[in-house]
């Protein structure tokens, strides 16, 4: 069978024919577990989100749409056989579809498929095609509906301008004016969508048109917005007026590579675009391992080098979002440094070895790997010191952060590297440092508990990152201030743990399109489950959240709430040690908690121990972005379960 979202909710049997789903509630139970893509949804969800105020009988009303879509999508099936599309899973339903019989989902994996390589955009504009409207459009009450209406309609927005970007990148134009004129005229507040109707106008030949369009942005945007165009706009005006050889429809070909552009140019767009966060992020990590390669395939080193150093992207987060492309370019960095010898330029060495700190991500990197990180951090921050080169040393102090998690209870030590970031790129204008140092400053006095420091420091970095255009600096920012309104919850007066959630959400919403899946991968439910640590409640167990790589230290908690004791046992006992990174204290407090609850004195031994240098600190706030409240709060219940005689007979 296949289903479609993207209009009204429709189904349709193998041979093509419509299937009759019965009332609005029956095509609401069927789209919501299509929202759920494959996730098992509880009843007790299921009737929340259909009835805002549920009637008595509600579940028994659920379980009567359910049958009768059952019926009516696989009306063969035998009596007393188990169904095999919407299936009983747990203490609720799930829908078993391949993705390719959902056209939301279709589209979801066409738009990831085309951020990750031009050569998806023909699938992608297939999967435009189908959108009848709204999302979910005859579910117009339903406020789950309207949540995934408005997340999907962003997404359409960005596939449309990423295929459009793409078809002009390949020299392609004339044909796309029609369709970003109606695109601008329907979301005249996309920056980039005019952008991109100028270079399709220029394309095809219209200079002036082009022109004019850009002039039309830009007094729309600051007669009724008060903002000036960003850069990419101005730069493209430039270009057109210019007739700029970079707006040639037919690309350039750099020498024995299949590239359009030679691995410097490439490379020096693929740190531009980095700091616009979203798509342009994932576009730019594409660009840079493309221009590495490309440089190596030469066989010049010093090119080589160069090609590797020029990405100094200032990097706040211990966990890459693309760690087998880190890896690709920790390896390229290493084979450069054995290639230049200890003889080779200074500069080059340095900034080859702060690329291999930088990319070698704490909480990704494990064993010789780690040691071979941090040796290259501090060789790299020597070399930078006795050349007095203050750009170099600034990305060099970044790699120092980057491997400043060795242990937990080192909040103090990043701070210090966040005030000389601060002070260092205030003094040689480096902007992106500056928000760097201040967004390492927030974090340190988060971790110590500072709120009103770390606040000083978040509004510092967004006054920088609002003249600079870095977008994501108010994305952590606002992770940042969800997490102080989840410590005061706790305080009398304060705000609620209600509004505490809603403002984690909130944030994690503005996270959804960042580009920084390393980041936001398990980030929300983790937040959550320290909210509900604070006010000493159990774990958080709804089936959808998704805990992304921090589930080994969860799932001991979330197993004790939903009161099976013996898997958490088993869970606790197969949970590695919490690996190095912005979380590591949070991941070792919820050691310690499943510990004591489950009476595991030797894991609870261990986890006193590791928190002990942190006792001052508070778990999960050197992130930043979420709270479990004081490290020691753990720690001491931890220390005091080790210390507990054994019961009678046990081993």
């Amino acid at each position: 069978m296949r289903i479609d979202v993207l209009g009204a909710v429709r189904a349709w049997d193998d041979d093509g024919r419509p299937i009759g789903l019965g009332g609005p509630r029956h095509r609401e139970v069927l789209a919501r577990l299509v929202a759920a893509e494959g996730r098992m949804v509880t009843a007790d969800t299921l009737v929340d989100d259909l009835w805002p105020e549920p009637p008595a009988r509600a579940l028994g009303a659920l379980r009567t749409f359910v049958a009768a879509l059952r019926r009516a999508i696989e009306p063969d099936r035998p009596p007393r056989t188990p169904p095999r599309v919407l299936v009983t899973e747990g203490t609720g339903y799930a829908l078993r579809l391949p993705r390719q019989a959902v056209d939301v989902h279709r589209f979801e994996d066409a738009l990831a498929t085309a951020r990750r390589s031009p050569e998806g955009v023909t699938a992608l504009g297939e999967a435009l095609s189908p959108w009848r409207g709204p999302a979910y459009a005859d579910l117009p009450d339903a406020a789950w509906a309207q949540r995934e209406r408005t997340r999907l309609e962003e997404l359409r927005l960005q596939a449309v301008e990423l295929r459009a970007g793409i078809l002009l990148d390949d020299g392609q134009g004339c044909d796309l004016v029609a369709e970003l004129g109606a695109h601008v005229a329907e979301h005249p507040w996309r920056e980039p969508a005019w952008g991109l109707l100028a270079r399709a106008l220029y394309r095809a030949g219209r200079q002036a048109d082009a022109l004019t369009t850009l002039r039309r942005a830009r007094t729309m945007l600051v007669e009724q917005l008060g903002l000036d165009p960003g850069t990419a706009l101005r730069r493209l005006e430039t270009d057109i007026l210019n007739r700029s050889t970079s707006l040639e429809a037919a690309p350039r070909v750099w020498p024995g590579a299949d590239v359009r552009l030679g691995p410097r140019t490439t490379v020096d767009l693929a740190r531009t675009l980095a700091l616009g966060g979203s798509d342009a992020l994932v576009l730019s990590r594409r660009n840079r391992l493309a221009a590495i390669e490309a440089a190596e395939r030469t066989g010049d080193v010093a090119l080589t080098a160069r090609v590797i150093c020029a990405y100094d992207v200032p990097a706040i987060w211990s966990r890459a979002d693309d760690p087998e492309q880190s890896r690709a370019v920790v390896s390229a960095a290493e084979r450069t440094l054995t290639a230049l010898g200890p003889g080779g330029p200074a500069d080059l060495r340095a900034r080859l070895l702060a690329t291999v700190a930088v990319e070698s991500r704490s909480a990704d990197t494990r064993g010789v790997a780690a040691r071979n990180a941090r040796r290259a951090a501090h060789q790299a921050e020597a070399l930078a010191r006795d050349l007095g080169d203050p750009a170099l040393l600034a990305f060099a102090l970044n790699g120092v952060f980057l491997q400043s998690f060795a242990r937990p209870g080192l909040a103090r030590e990043r701070d210090e590297i966040g005030a000389e970031l601060v002070s260092l790129a205030t003094h040689h204008a480096l902007p992106t440092f500056a928000i760097l140092g201040r967004l390492v400053r927030m974090q340190s006095a988060s971790a110590r508990g500072d709120l009103t420091g770390g606040a000083a420091h978040a509004t510092a970095a967004e006054e920088l990152a609002a003249v600079h255009e870095s977008p994501l600096v108010s994305v952590l920012t606002r992770w940042f201030r969800a997490r102080v309104t989840a410590a005061r919850s706790t305080e009398t007066g304060g705000p609620t743990a209600a509004a505490a959630a809603a403002a984690y959400r909130a944030a994690d919403d503005a996270l959804r399109t960042g580009g920084m899946p390393g980041l936001r991968h398990g980030l929300l439910p983790l937040a959550l489950l320290g909210l509900r640590l604070l006010h000493d409640r159990p774990a958080p167990t709804d089936p959808q959240y998704d805990w992304g790589p921090h589930l080994p230290w969860a799932a001991p908690l979330v197993l004790l709430a939903r009161n099976r004791p013996e898997e958490a046992r088993t869970a606790l006992a197969a949970a590695p040690e919490p690996p190095p990174g912005h979380l590591q204290e949070a991941l070792w407090c919820l050691t310690a908690r499943a510990a004591v609850r489950l009476g595991d004195r030797e894991t609870a031994a261990r986890a006193a121990t590791a928190l002990r240098a942190a006792r001052d600190e508070e778990a999960g706030a050197a992130s930043g972005l979420l709270t479990l409240g004081p490290v020691e709060r753990y720690r001491a219940e931890a220390e005091a379960c080790a210390a507990t005689a054994p019961a009678a007979g046990a081993v």
